[in-house]
Protein backbone atom coordinates (compact mmCIF):
# COMPACT_ATOMS: atom_id res chain seq x y z
CA UNK A 1 0.00 0.00 0.00
CA UNK A 2 2.89 2.10 0.86
CA UNK A 3 4.44 1.53 -2.13
CA UNK A 4 1.13 2.96 -4.18
CA UNK A 5 1.26 6.31 -1.75
CA UNK A 6 5.01 7.04 -2.32
CA UNK A 7 4.57 6.64 -6.32
CA UNK A 8 2.03 9.10 -6.05
CA UNK A 9 4.15 11.52 -4.18
CA UNK A 10 7.21 10.83 -6.70
CA UNK A 11 5.21 11.82 -9.30
CA UNK A 12 4.50 15.43 -7.76
CA UNK A 13 8.59 14.97 -6.76
CA UNK A 14 8.04 14.45 -3.10
CA UNK A 15 11.56 14.13 -1.82
CA UNK A 16 13.04 10.80 -1.12
CA UNK A 17 9.63 9.18 -2.01
CA UNK A 18 11.23 7.62 -5.39
CA UNK A 19 13.38 4.84 -3.36
CA UNK A 20 10.06 2.95 -2.86
CA UNK A 21 10.71 2.26 -6.26
CA UNK A 22 13.90 -0.03 -5.74
CA UNK A 23 13.31 -3.68 -4.76
CA UNK A 24 16.04 -3.96 -2.58
CA UNK A 25 14.68 -0.88 -0.52
CA UNK A 26 11.35 -2.35 0.02
CA UNK A 27 12.54 -5.86 0.95
CA UNK A 28 14.92 -4.54 3.37
CA UNK A 29 11.97 -2.66 4.61
CA UNK A 30 9.78 -5.77 4.91
CA UNK A 31 12.18 -7.54 6.96
CA UNK A 32 12.86 -4.77 9.43
CA UNK A 33 9.13 -4.25 9.61
CA UNK A 34 8.57 -8.16 9.68
CA UNK A 35 11.35 -8.22 12.75
CA UNK A 36 9.46 -5.68 14.64
CA UNK A 37 6.12 -6.88 14.58
CA UNK A 38 7.29 -10.45 15.41
CA UNK A 39 9.71 -9.10 18.53
CA UNK A 40 7.61 -6.99 19.99
CA UNK A 41 4.23 -7.58 19.70
CA UNK A 42 4.78 -11.56 19.82
CA UNK A 43 5.14 -11.16 23.11
CA UNK A 44 1.96 -9.75 23.41
CA UNK A 45 0.14 -12.73 21.52
CA UNK A 46 2.15 -14.80 23.56
CA UNK A 47 0.67 -13.49 26.89
CA UNK A 48 -2.81 -13.02 25.64
CA UNK A 49 -2.61 -16.90 24.46
CA UNK A 50 -1.37 -18.03 27.92
CA UNK A 51 -4.15 -15.64 29.74
CA UNK A 52 -6.68 -17.45 27.10
CA UNK A 53 -5.19 -21.12 28.19
CA UNK A 54 -4.53 -21.88 24.73
CA UNK A 55 -1.89 -24.38 25.28
CA UNK A 56 -0.02 -27.51 24.24
CA UNK A 57 -1.85 -30.47 25.25
CA UNK A 58 1.14 -33.06 25.25
CA UNK A 59 1.42 -37.06 25.00
CA UNK A 60 3.37 -38.84 26.91
CA UNK A 61 5.68 -40.21 24.31
CA UNK A 62 8.69 -41.24 26.75
CA UNK A 63 11.31 -38.33 25.23
CA UNK A 64 13.06 -36.28 27.69
CA UNK A 65 11.64 -33.65 28.88
CA UNK A 66 8.76 -33.71 27.07
CA UNK A 67 6.45 -33.33 29.25
CA UNK A 68 7.84 -30.11 30.66
CA UNK A 69 6.13 -28.21 27.62
CA UNK A 70 3.00 -29.34 29.06
CA UNK A 71 0.89 -25.91 28.87
CA UNK A 72 2.88 -24.11 26.58
CA UNK A 73 1.70 -21.81 24.57
CA UNK A 74 0.17 -23.01 21.47
CA UNK A 75 -1.17 -21.25 17.73
CA UNK A 76 2.19 -18.90 18.03
CA UNK A 77 1.77 -19.09 14.04
CA UNK A 78 -0.63 -16.32 14.21
CA UNK A 79 2.98 -14.13 15.31
CA UNK A 80 4.49 -15.98 12.23
CA UNK A 81 1.58 -14.86 9.69
CA UNK A 82 1.00 -11.76 10.90
CA UNK A 83 4.56 -10.92 10.25
CA UNK A 84 4.48 -12.11 7.04
CA UNK A 85 1.01 -10.45 5.83
CA UNK A 86 1.36 -7.07 7.39
CA UNK A 87 4.68 -6.06 5.72
CA UNK A 88 3.65 -7.57 2.67
CA UNK A 89 0.89 -5.45 2.42
CA UNK A 90 2.60 -2.26 2.90
CA UNK A 91 5.63 -2.91 0.99
CA UNK A 92 4.69 -4.79 -2.29
CA UNK A 93 3.00 -4.29 -5.36
CA UNK A 94 -0.22 -6.00 -4.24
CA UNK A 95 -1.83 -6.35 -7.33
CA UNK A 96 1.45 -8.52 -8.67
CA UNK A 97 -0.01 -11.75 -9.76
CA UNK A 98 2.82 -13.46 -7.50
CA UNK A 99 2.45 -11.91 -4.48
CA UNK A 100 -1.74 -12.12 -4.94
CA UNK A 101 -1.08 -15.83 -4.74
CA UNK A 102 1.49 -16.35 -2.27
CA UNK A 103 -0.82 -14.02 0.24
CA UNK A 104 -3.85 -16.67 -0.85
CA UNK A 105 -1.31 -19.24 0.25
CA UNK A 106 -0.93 -17.76 3.34
CA UNK A 107 -4.17 -16.98 4.44
CA UNK A 108 -5.49 -20.46 3.66
CA UNK A 109 -3.34 -22.62 4.94
CA UNK A 110 -2.88 -20.67 7.85
CA UNK A 111 -6.61 -20.84 8.70
CA UNK A 112 -6.65 -24.68 8.12
CA UNK A 113 -3.58 -24.61 10.91
CA UNK A 114 -5.62 -22.79 12.98
CA UNK A 115 -9.04 -24.56 12.55
CA UNK A 116 -6.98 -27.88 13.43
CA UNK A 117 -5.29 -25.80 16.58
CA UNK A 118 -8.64 -24.95 17.58
CA UNK A 119 -10.24 -28.08 18.05
CA UNK A 120 -7.09 -29.34 19.51
CA UNK A 121 -7.26 -27.06 22.62
CA UNK A 122 -10.65 -25.66 22.60
CA UNK A 123 -12.49 -29.18 21.81
CA UNK A 124 -10.15 -31.33 24.15
CA UNK A 125 -9.14 -33.60 20.50
CA UNK A 126 -6.21 -34.51 20.15
CA UNK A 127 -6.38 -35.50 17.00
CA UNK A 128 -7.22 -32.07 15.64
CA UNK A 129 -8.59 -32.14 11.73
CA UNK A 130 -9.15 -35.06 10.61
CA UNK A 131 -6.23 -36.40 8.36
CA UNK A 132 -9.12 -36.14 5.30
CA UNK A 133 -9.97 -32.73 5.68
CA UNK A 134 -6.18 -31.50 6.18
CA UNK A 135 -5.40 -33.09 2.37
CA UNK A 136 -8.82 -32.08 0.99
CA UNK A 137 -8.02 -28.36 2.17
CA UNK A 138 -4.49 -28.99 0.85
CA UNK A 139 -5.45 -30.71 -2.32
CA UNK A 140 -8.22 -27.95 -2.89
CA UNK A 141 -5.22 -25.03 -2.66
CA UNK A 142 -3.17 -26.88 -5.21
CA UNK A 143 -5.76 -27.62 -7.67
CA UNK A 144 -6.79 -23.53 -7.47
CA UNK A 145 -3.24 -22.68 -7.39
CA UNK A 146 -1.80 -25.05 -10.08
CA UNK A 147 -4.81 -23.51 -12.52
CA UNK A 148 -4.59 -20.15 -12.04
CA UNK A 149 -0.59 -20.13 -12.63
CA UNK A 150 -1.12 -22.44 -16.05
CA UNK A 151 -4.39 -20.35 -17.24
CA UNK A 152 -3.14 -16.55 -15.97
CA UNK A 153 -1.93 -14.42 -18.84
CA UNK A 154 0.14 -12.72 -16.00
CA UNK A 155 2.46 -15.63 -15.08
CA UNK A 156 5.31 -15.51 -18.06
CA UNK A 157 8.47 -16.52 -18.94
CA UNK A 158 10.83 -15.04 -21.69
CA UNK A 159 13.39 -16.82 -23.60
CA UNK A 160 16.68 -16.58 -24.70
CA UNK A 161 17.45 -15.46 -28.30
CA UNK A 162 20.45 -16.29 -30.25
CA UNK A 163 22.97 -14.26 -30.56
CA UNK A 164 24.06 -14.78 -34.01
CA UNK A 165 20.17 -13.82 -35.50
CA UNK A 166 18.51 -10.28 -34.62
CA UNK A 167 15.23 -9.81 -36.19
CA UNK A 168 12.44 -7.62 -35.48
CA UNK A 169 11.01 -10.05 -32.59
CA UNK A 170 14.26 -9.92 -30.75
CA UNK A 171 15.24 -7.46 -28.28
CA UNK A 172 18.85 -6.63 -27.44
CA UNK A 173 19.76 -4.97 -23.82
CA UNK A 174 22.63 -3.52 -23.66
CA UNK A 175 24.23 -3.22 -20.05
CA UNK A 176 26.44 -2.45 -17.85
CA UNK A 177 27.16 -3.86 -14.37
CA UNK A 178 29.74 -4.20 -11.61
CA UNK A 179 31.14 -7.51 -12.86
CA UNK A 180 31.16 -7.08 -16.90
CA UNK A 181 29.71 -5.31 -19.76
CA UNK A 182 27.33 -7.57 -21.66
CA UNK A 183 24.70 -7.59 -24.60
CA UNK A 184 21.53 -9.32 -23.39
CA UNK A 185 19.28 -11.10 -26.06
CA UNK A 186 15.93 -11.91 -25.29
CA UNK A 187 13.01 -12.28 -26.95
CA UNK A 188 10.76 -9.71 -26.91
CA UNK A 189 7.60 -11.38 -26.18
CA UNK A 190 6.46 -12.91 -22.87
CA UNK A 191 5.38 -16.84 -23.27
CA UNK A 192 3.07 -18.97 -21.95
CA UNK A 193 5.08 -21.98 -20.67
CA UNK A 194 5.14 -25.34 -18.88
CA UNK A 195 8.54 -25.11 -18.20
CA UNK A 196 11.00 -25.72 -15.05
CA UNK A 197 14.12 -25.94 -13.77
CA UNK A 198 16.36 -29.20 -13.78
CA UNK A 199 19.77 -28.80 -11.42
CA UNK A 200 23.11 -29.96 -12.52
CA UNK A 201 22.07 -29.84 -15.98
CA UNK A 202 23.65 -27.59 -18.92
CA UNK A 203 20.17 -27.23 -20.94
CA UNK A 204 18.35 -27.35 -17.86
CA UNK A 205 14.82 -26.62 -18.66
CA UNK A 206 12.62 -29.49 -18.37
CA UNK A 207 8.97 -29.22 -19.44
CA UNK A 208 6.33 -31.14 -18.05
CA UNK A 209 4.69 -31.94 -21.55
CA UNK A 210 7.64 -34.20 -21.55
CA UNK A 211 5.72 -36.86 -19.48
CA UNK A 212 2.93 -37.38 -21.86
CA UNK A 213 5.61 -38.51 -24.63
CA UNK A 214 3.55 -40.71 -25.86
CA UNK A 215 0.75 -38.48 -27.16
CA UNK A 216 1.38 -36.26 -30.25
CA UNK A 217 2.42 -33.06 -29.94
CA UNK A 218 -1.16 -30.97 -30.56
CA UNK A 219 -2.90 -33.49 -27.64
CA UNK A 220 0.31 -32.61 -25.55
CA UNK A 221 -0.45 -29.31 -25.98
CA UNK A 222 -4.04 -29.65 -24.75
CA UNK A 223 -3.38 -31.67 -21.90
CA UNK A 224 0.14 -30.81 -20.39
CA UNK A 225 -1.98 -28.62 -18.26
CA UNK A 226 -3.79 -31.91 -16.32
CA UNK A 227 -0.37 -33.08 -15.19
CA UNK A 228 1.18 -29.43 -14.49
CA UNK A 229 -1.74 -28.97 -12.14
CA UNK A 230 -1.03 -32.63 -10.38
CA UNK A 231 2.01 -32.07 -9.98
CA UNK A 232 1.36 -28.65 -8.12
CA UNK A 233 -1.09 -30.62 -5.91
CA UNK A 234 1.10 -33.14 -4.66
CA UNK A 235 4.22 -30.50 -3.77
CA UNK A 236 1.94 -28.17 -1.98
CA UNK A 237 0.42 -31.29 -0.01
CA UNK A 238 4.27 -33.07 0.49
CA UNK A 239 5.99 -29.42 1.27
CA UNK A 240 3.34 -28.58 3.55
CA UNK A 241 2.89 -31.99 5.35
CA UNK A 242 6.43 -32.26 5.58
CA UNK A 243 6.85 -28.88 7.45
CA UNK A 244 4.36 -29.84 9.75
CA UNK A 245 6.38 -33.29 10.65
CA UNK A 246 9.65 -31.46 11.02
CA UNK A 247 7.58 -29.21 14.11
CA UNK A 248 8.08 -31.22 16.78
CA UNK A 249 11.50 -29.55 18.65
CA UNK A 250 11.97 -26.20 19.58
CA UNK A 251 13.30 -24.16 16.76
CA UNK A 252 13.79 -26.93 14.43
CA UNK A 253 10.65 -25.89 11.61
CA UNK A 254 11.31 -22.43 12.15
CA UNK A 255 14.95 -22.26 11.67
CA UNK A 256 15.18 -24.60 8.76
CA UNK A 257 12.20 -22.35 7.16
CA UNK A 258 14.32 -18.90 7.64
CA UNK A 259 17.44 -20.65 6.18
CA UNK A 260 14.94 -22.24 3.27
CA UNK A 261 13.08 -18.80 2.63
CA UNK A 262 16.61 -16.58 2.43
CA UNK A 263 17.65 -19.20 -0.42
CA UNK A 264 14.27 -19.32 -2.61
CA UNK A 265 14.11 -14.74 -1.93
CA UNK A 266 18.05 -14.86 -3.77
CA UNK A 267 16.72 -17.62 -6.41
CA UNK A 268 13.58 -15.28 -6.83
CA UNK A 269 15.64 -11.81 -6.88
CA UNK A 270 18.69 -13.72 -10.13
CA UNK A 271 14.86 -14.79 -11.76
CA UNK A 272 13.60 -12.08 -11.75
CA UNK A 273 15.86 -9.65 -12.75
CA UNK A 274 17.32 -10.03 -16.46
CA UNK A 275 20.85 -9.29 -16.18
CA UNK A 276 21.59 -12.12 -13.35
CA UNK A 277 19.23 -14.53 -15.35
CA UNK A 278 21.33 -14.21 -18.53
CA UNK A 279 24.64 -14.52 -16.60
CA UNK A 280 23.87 -17.69 -14.66
CA UNK A 281 21.73 -18.95 -17.42
CA UNK A 282 18.87 -19.75 -15.70
CA UNK A 283 15.38 -19.13 -16.99
CA UNK A 284 13.92 -15.14 -16.87
CA UNK A 285 10.13 -14.64 -14.93
CA UNK A 286 9.37 -11.42 -16.15
CA UNK A 287 7.45 -9.27 -12.89
CA UNK A 288 8.71 -11.94 -10.48
CA UNK A 289 11.33 -10.10 -8.76
CA UNK A 290 8.20 -8.63 -6.32
CA UNK A 291 8.39 -11.82 -4.50
CA UNK A 292 11.94 -10.94 -2.88
CA UNK A 293 9.79 -8.49 -0.79
CA UNK A 294 7.44 -11.20 0.72
CA UNK A 295 10.31 -13.41 1.42
CA UNK A 296 12.11 -10.48 3.28
CA UNK A 297 9.28 -10.41 5.39
CA UNK A 298 8.84 -14.56 5.65
CA UNK A 299 12.76 -14.32 6.47
CA UNK A 300 12.33 -11.42 9.05
CA UNK A 301 8.63 -13.09 10.53
CA UNK A 302 10.62 -16.91 11.26
CA UNK A 303 13.52 -15.40 12.81
CA UNK A 304 11.81 -12.98 15.25
CA UNK A 305 9.34 -16.04 15.54
CA UNK A 306 12.58 -17.80 16.59
CA UNK A 307 13.74 -15.48 19.22
CA UNK A 308 10.60 -16.79 21.27
CA UNK A 309 10.69 -20.22 20.18
CA UNK A 310 14.08 -21.13 20.53
CA UNK A 311 15.12 -23.87 23.44
CA UNK A 312 13.47 -24.03 26.06
CA UNK A 313 10.45 -22.65 23.81
CA UNK A 314 8.15 -19.82 24.83
CA UNK A 315 5.22 -20.82 22.51
CA UNK A 316 4.91 -23.50 19.83
CA UNK A 317 4.19 -22.30 16.46
CA UNK A 318 1.05 -25.08 16.26
CA UNK A 319 -0.21 -26.30 12.89
CA UNK A 320 -1.24 -22.80 12.31
CA UNK A 321 2.11 -22.04 10.99
CA UNK A 322 3.83 -25.27 10.25
CA UNK A 323 0.95 -26.10 7.70
CA UNK A 324 1.20 -22.67 5.88
CA UNK A 325 4.93 -22.93 6.32
CA UNK A 326 5.54 -25.46 3.99
CA UNK A 327 2.93 -24.46 1.70
CA UNK A 328 4.92 -21.10 0.95
CA UNK A 329 7.70 -22.91 0.59
CA UNK A 330 6.58 -24.80 -2.15
CA UNK A 331 4.25 -21.93 -3.87
CA UNK A 332 7.03 -19.94 -3.88
CA UNK A 333 9.21 -22.14 -5.61
CA UNK A 334 6.68 -23.35 -8.45
CA UNK A 335 6.18 -19.80 -9.28
CA UNK A 336 10.35 -19.49 -9.84
CA UNK A 337 10.32 -22.82 -11.76
CA UNK A 338 12.24 -24.23 -8.74
CA UNK A 339 10.16 -26.81 -7.59
CA UNK A 340 12.23 -29.51 -8.94
CA UNK A 341 15.19 -28.17 -6.34
CA UNK A 342 12.85 -28.38 -3.29
CA UNK A 343 14.40 -32.33 -2.28
CA UNK A 344 17.84 -30.62 -2.09
CA UNK A 345 16.35 -27.21 -0.64
CA UNK A 346 14.12 -28.75 1.70
CA UNK A 347 15.93 -31.95 2.67
CA UNK A 348 15.04 -32.15 6.27
CA UNK A 349 11.45 -31.87 5.58
CA UNK A 350 11.54 -34.41 3.04
CA UNK A 351 14.04 -36.81 5.27
CA UNK A 352 11.31 -36.05 8.44
CA UNK A 353 8.51 -37.17 6.08
CA UNK A 354 10.29 -40.50 4.79
CA UNK A 355 11.19 -41.20 7.85
CA UNK A 356 7.46 -41.18 8.73
CA UNK A 357 6.43 -43.45 5.63
CA UNK A 358 9.51 -45.92 6.62
CA UNK A 359 8.04 -46.32 9.74
CA UNK A 360 4.84 -46.90 8.94
CA UNK A 361 5.17 -48.89 5.78
CA UNK A 362 7.84 -51.21 7.36
CA UNK A 363 5.58 -51.94 10.72
CA UNK A 364 2.99 -52.55 8.75
CA UNK A 365 4.64 -55.04 5.83
CA UNK A 366 6.73 -56.85 9.49
CA UNK A 367 3.12 -57.74 11.20
CA UNK A 368 1.47 -58.97 8.08
CA UNK A 369 4.55 -61.56 7.34
CA UNK A 370 5.93 -62.23 10.94
CA UNK A 371 2.34 -61.42 13.08
CA UNK A 372 4.20 -58.46 15.26
CA UNK A 373 5.36 -55.41 13.58
CA UNK A 374 9.14 -54.31 13.72
CA UNK A 375 10.40 -50.24 13.51
CA UNK A 376 13.44 -49.03 11.54
CA UNK A 377 13.89 -46.50 13.62
CA UNK A 378 13.64 -45.70 17.44
CA UNK A 379 11.08 -43.31 16.74
CA UNK A 380 9.43 -41.18 13.92
CA UNK A 381 9.60 -38.50 12.79
CA UNK A 382 13.67 -38.39 12.50
CA UNK A 383 14.25 -35.93 15.04
CA UNK A 384 12.33 -37.90 17.61
CA UNK A 385 14.87 -40.94 16.77
CA UNK A 386 17.85 -39.24 18.14
CA UNK A 387 15.90 -38.01 21.26
CA UNK A 388 15.32 -41.91 21.88
CA UNK A 389 19.32 -42.10 21.21
CA UNK A 390 20.01 -40.15 24.01
CA UNK A 391 20.89 -36.80 22.11
CA UNK A 392 20.26 -33.28 23.70
CA UNK A 393 17.15 -30.94 21.85
CA UNK A 394 19.26 -28.22 21.27
CA UNK A 395 22.03 -29.95 20.20
CA UNK A 396 19.65 -31.93 17.42
CA UNK A 397 18.31 -28.66 16.45
CA UNK A 398 21.79 -27.07 15.79
CA UNK A 399 22.63 -29.74 13.70
CA UNK A 400 19.51 -30.14 11.79
CA UNK A 401 20.14 -26.14 10.52
CA UNK A 402 24.00 -26.90 9.97
CA UNK A 403 22.42 -29.49 7.79
CA UNK A 404 20.15 -27.51 6.14
CA UNK A 405 22.38 -24.63 5.32
CA UNK A 406 24.80 -27.31 3.59
CA UNK A 407 21.67 -27.63 1.36
CA UNK A 408 21.08 -24.21 0.75
CA UNK A 409 24.55 -23.77 -0.49
CA UNK A 410 24.00 -26.73 -2.74
CA UNK A 411 20.86 -25.41 -3.96
CA UNK A 412 22.40 -22.12 -5.08
CA UNK A 413 25.17 -24.10 -6.54
CA UNK A 414 23.35 -25.25 -9.00
CA UNK A 415 23.05 -22.40 -10.52
CA UNK A 416 26.45 -22.53 -12.25
CA UNK A 417 27.03 -26.66 -11.28
CA UNK A 418 26.22 -27.81 -14.63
Amino acid sequence: MLYYLFSYLDKIDFPGAGVFHYISFRSAMALITSLIISLLFGKKIINFLQKKQIGEVVRDLGLEGQLKKQGTPTMGGIIILSSIIIPTLLFAKIHNIYIIILLVTTVWLGLMGFLDDYIKVFKHDKQGLKGKFKILGQVSLGLILGLTIYFSGDIVIREKASKSIVEPATEITKTTNTFESRAVYMAKDDIKSTKTTIPFLKNNEFDYKYLLWFLSSAARNQWVWVIFVLAVIFIVTAVSNGANMTDGLDGLATGVSAIIGTTLGILAYVSGNIIFADYLNIMYIPYSGEMVVYASAFIGATVGFMWYNSYPAQVFMGDTGSLAIGGIIAVFAILIRKEILLPILCGIFFVENLSVMMQVGYFKYTKRRFGEGKRLFKMAPLHHHYQKKGYVEPKIVTRFWIIAIMLAVITIVTLKLR
